[in-house]
């Protein structure tokens, strides 16, 4: 039986690798411990619902500003990926079967929580047919069930390896902002993210945005990893290319000392200047900081995202 609190369990294929020095991290890096009332009632929901966060498993820097807030990320479709990418923190392996009732609990959970936006993301799936994309779909209609008011982000797999068609499953059930990181720059694929394909997964987001030009498109990146500035700029001009409406960019921060080094850490200012030029190419949001995540403040990037698009409209 595995333990995955053990990191040797937990991450298989990186076990024979050598270690990777883990620098000091810098003053702008470093962040409180997770406390307080906030944070431990929304961890007993989690845990009440048998639910699995992100936050946790990815080991996110942002867990106890975020959780004290009453918001968590929630992951579907098991603990366990199938990928094993060198930045990930996430177990790897063989998963278990799907939850059937896993879509009711998460919509339990957001209505408990009292959520105006919930981020819902998963493992990758290559093991299921439809990459998971039908799960997804009925978790986003059971949140809308129980709470129609609360907008729904996801954060998706890439569906590599199943039918187009699958994507129009998870479209249909209308998620309001459809999330997929690129991750890194298609130079650093190969070391950093080898089981995706960059193109693929720019193609993802720009097929969503041509099934339903209403849903909000999102993707991001980190730096650190040993990417040039305009590797970064040009994947800016790709997803612009593919009208994607919201890029993130973070510091990558290395899990274990088995995962891929860092390779600098990135000042705050180099992110304010990635922030303007992000602007400049015509993204309708931008989060560029050192601790930008995913769904880090995503309900009230939303609002921002929302608002940006209806000035669009009218200026239009």
């Amino acid at each position: 039986m595995r333990d995955l609190k053990i990191p040797e369990q937990r991450h298989p294929e990186k076990a024979h690798k050598p270690d990777n020095a883990q620098p000091k991290k810098p003053s702008w890096i470093r962040v409180k411990a997770p406390g307080g009332k906030g944070y431990a009632d929304t961890r007993r929901i989690m845990r009440d619902n048998n639910l699995v966060t992100v936050c946790e498993e990815a080991g996110c820097p942002n867990v106890g500003e975020c959780w004290s807030q009453g918001h968590a990320t929630m992951m579907i479709m098991g603990e366990i990926c199938t990928r094993g990418c060198t930045f990930c923190n996430i177990a790897t392996g063989r998963p278990d079967a799907l939850d059937v009732f896993e879509p009711g609990r998460v919509a339990h959970a957001v209505e408990k929580l009292g959520l105006n936006h919930v981020v819902i993301t998963s493992v990758d799936r290559d093991d299921l047919a439809d990459g998971g994309a039908d799960h997804f779909a009925q978790t986003i209609r059971a949140v809308r069930h129980r709470s129609p008011k609360t907008t729904i982000e996801i954060l998706t797999p890439d569906f590599l390896k199943c039918e187009p068609s699958v994507l129009e499953a998870v479209v249909e059930a209308k998620p309001d902002v459809f999330n997929h990181n690129l991750e890194t720059v298609p130079g650093l694929y190969p070391e950093v993210r080898p089981g995706a394909r960059y193109f693929h997964s720019l193609r993802l987001l720009q097929r969503v945005k041509e099934l339903d030009p209403s849903i909000f498109t999102k993707s991001g990146i980190m730096v650190g990893l040993g990417e040039q500035e305009q590797e970064v700029r040009q994947v800016m001009d790709d997803m612009r290319a593919a009208d994607i409406d919201f890029l993130t960019i973070g510091q990558y921060l290395q899990p274990t000392p088995k995962h891929h080094a860092v390779d600098r850490f990135v000042t705050p200012e180099e992110f304010a200047s990635y922030e303007k030029a992000a602007y400049g190419k015509g993204f309708l949001m931008v989060s560029a900081t050192p601790l930008t995540r995913s769904s880090y403040h995503a309900g009230d990037d939303f609002a921002r995202l929302r608002a940006a698009r209806q000035k669009m409209l009218d200026q239009g």
